[in-house]
């Protein structure tokens, strides 16, 4: 899953980054409301932790704007701004949750599982697709109920793939989608990762051609008979 961080205090995102990469999310940083819309509109996140007092655009203002692009897309406003009227506004700017600094960080990672849950729900109500099985919350995956061993991008790959479908993903696509923009792989490196889920599904018991090359453009998963 894919989260963007809004912060300008660079030590505090820098934290957040370690603490949510650590736990497999593809992360990326914006320092100011401006560069944070851009790459809103470009690419698509799972979840925003947004900060209030930003340069350029303010988080209140950012909200709103997001809110009015993506109605579902979960938002935690993560803010110094502790008063009761500071809660009303961010709720009533859009955001889902609204977490005042200092915050424990154990409580923080509850509250984003919580929301990335409720999205989840809200847009791809199961990860499956025939005889492969996620479950997002454990990094656990089946196929015909022999379980494989992946690393976090192949989940991660394999996840995209599901929520997908048929609609075919080209390696640039998949790169914007489960790497960070400050740490993008080659596409060579977008093939090794396809070669080694194939060979754990087949592994499994999958088919050769579980996962589809569409030669010239991508990949995606073979239809469901």
């Amino acid at each position: 899953m894919r989260i963007l961080v809004v912060e300008d205090d660079g030590q505090l995102a820098e934290m957040l980054t370690e603490a949510l990469r650590d736990r497999q999310y593809v992360v990326d940083v914006a320092q100011d409301g401006e560069t944070a819309w851009n790459w809103a509109d470009t690419l698509d996140y799972d979840l925003v932790i947004l900060d209030v007092t930003l340069p350029r655009l303010d988080g209140l203002s950012l909200c709103q704007r997001l809110r009015q692009q993506n109605a579902t897309l979960p938002i935690l406003m993560l803010t110094a701004r502790d008063t009761v009227a500071d809660k009303i506004n961010g709720l009533d700017a859009g955001a889902d949750d609204y977490v005042v600094k200092p915050f424990n960080l154990q409580e923080l990672m509850a509250r984003i599982r919580a929301l990335l849950r409720r999205g989840a729900i809200a847009v791809n109500p199961g990860l499956r697709w025939g005889d492969l099985q996620l479950d997002a919350s454990t990094f656990e995956v089946k196929y015909a109920d022999q379980p494989l061993r992946l690393t976090p991008k192949e989940f991660a790959l394999l996840e995209l793939l599901i929520s997908t479908g048929r609609r075919v993903l080209s390696r640039t696509g998949i790169i914007e989608h489960i790497w960070s923009l400050d740490n993008p792989p080659t596409e060579e490196t977008v093939k090794s990762h396809i070669k080694s889920v194939r060979q754990k599904l087949k592994l499994a018991g999958a088919p050769e051609d579980f996962i589809e090359t569409v030669h010239g453009l991508g990949y995606r998963l073979k239809q469901i008979a």
